[in-house]
């Protein structure tokens, strides 16, 4: 068995090293675009609907609403 360069030669036969899978560009994970305030605020506001208009949870609604769409 020779090596030449990054090949191996068996014989007639040449193998090429294993290809490697690149990883995701930045660009390509910065490609989705982060949800706006007006699409949050009404996402948030569909949950204080979904609960029967129970004040006292702006909060978590909005937190809830903002994973939801940046997921």
């Amino acid at each position: 068995m020779k090596t030449t360069g990054r090949k191996t030669v068996k014989g007639d036969k040449v193998s090429a090293p294993k290809a490697v899978k690149a990883a995701p560009s930045k660009a390509a994970v910065a490609a989705t675009p982060a949800p706006t305030h007006d699409q949050i605020a009404k996402r948030s506001y569909e949950l204080y609907l979904e609960r029967g208009a129970v004040d006292g949870y702006a909060s978590q609604d909005w937190v809830r609403a903002e994973a939801e769409l940046k997921s």
